[in-house]
């Protein structure tokens, strides 16, 4: 019911008003929330990341001390010359190298090419419903014909009517 005066009721206004200002400011305090939120575990992830390569460093150095101690105790146990002891140990390593590349040169090739195939199954599914849709509607709309003449002109005429009711022609 309009006020007497012939005015708009002043409430209704200031309402929407204030409705608005304050979901733009929820709107503002969520994006500055997810901003913290995200800077907060992208500090994480870095400080993680460089205690990470730290520890990888110490474990290289500890892992070279190590093949260096193999090498001089192939040298005592088996040999008489402290560089066939390293020669065992580099033999080891570039045979470990080499099954490590064939592995993983078995993996890529499994991997490749790196297309989402469940994903492309379902979207060849969704476009033959869609596509299978407007037939299915045009068949059921279109009155039962006795010769085949007679089925396309009313396939026709039912996707003439859809066209011009506002469907894709």
């Amino acid at each position: 019911m309009p006020p007497e005066n012939g005015q708009p009721p002043q409430n209704i206004a200031t309402a929407i008003a204030e409705v608005s200002e304050r979901a733009s400011t929820l709107v503002r305090e969520e994006i500055e929330l997810a901003k913290a939120e995200i800077s907060e575990k992208v500090t994480s992830l870095i400080k993680g990341a460089v205690v990470g390569i730290a520890a990888g460093i110490f474990v290289v150095i500890g892992l070279l001390f190590l093949l260096h101690a193999a090498a001089w105790g192939a040298y005592t146990a088996l040999f008489d010359n402290v560089y066939l002891g390293y020669l065992v140990v580099a033999g080891v390593l570039f045979l470990l190298g080499g099954v490590a590349g064939l592995l993983a040169s078995r993996a890529v090739r499994a991997g490749a090419p790196p297309t989402p195939q469940l994903a492309i199954d379902e979207a060849r599914k969704i476009r033959e419903t869609v596509a299978a849709a407007p037939a299915d509607r045009i068949a059921a709309s279109a009155p039962a014909a006795t010769t085949g003449a007679d089925a396309a002109a009313a396939a026709r005429d039912a996707a003439a009517r859809a066209g011009g009711a506002g469907g894709v022609a």
